[in-house]
């Protein structure tokens, strides 16, 4: 099974721009899709983008399409979520996944492998 941990959440000002990781071990990264998630305090996890295994499809909540873009160097084994014009309401615990059956980016299910999560902030 893959191990996955994210690194670069942080406070940012609305407005601003972050941009978190998650670095593969054990695996190489190329046999997964990839997600990010995300979770609020007092709120359920919520799907955040997707990327393919090749990087050749990628997919958006509605809530963060046009804002942040997921990418995914797979010779780094590792996967982006660069965030732009932040907002308060994207505060969260930032989360990424692997899914080792390929399939749609569309779905937003049957992630098997889960990090640890980083927290973002983003003050008013």
């Amino acid at each position: 099974q893959v191990q996955l941990v994210e690194s670069g959440g942080g406070l940012v000002q609305a407005g601003g721009s972050l941009r978190v990781s998650c670095a593969a071990s054990g695996r190489a990264l190329s046999n997964y899709d990839m997600g990010w998630f995300r979770q609020a305090p007092g709120k359920e996890r919520e799907f955040v983008a997707a990327i393919s295994w090749s990087g050749g499809s990628t997919y958006y909540a509605d809530s963060v399409k046009g804002r942040f873009t997921i990418s995914r160097d797979n010779a780094k084994n590792t996967v982006y979520l660069q965030m732009n014009s932040l907002k308060p309401e994207d505060t969260a615990v930032y989360s990424c996944a692997a899914r080792s059956v390929h399939l749609s980016v569309v779905v937003t299910i049957r992630y098997d492998s889960w990090g640890q999560g980083t927290q973002v902030t983003v003050s008013s």
